[in-house]
């Protein structure tokens, strides 16, 4: 299933804090998803910063 989901997008908050928004087949796919939720923000809200990563499939364990 990684392999199908292997891009993952993330909201970061000013607190350093990291919660997984969902994973995606593409790059292409996850920043059109990050496009779409970011907004500008108006006082006192905090701009969201959303990151990008690629999942990378861990050793199959003995």
């Amino acid at each position: 299933m990684t392999s199908e989901f292997g891009w993952v997008l993330i909201r970061q908050d000013e607190g350093g804090n990291r919660y997984r928004v969902g994973r995606f087949a593409t790059r292409a796919e996850a920043e059109r998803v990050a496009e779409t939720l970011t907004y500008p923000a108006s006082p006192p809200v905090p701009p969201q910063v959303y990151v990008i990563e690629q999942v990378v499939p861990r050793a199959a364990e003995a």
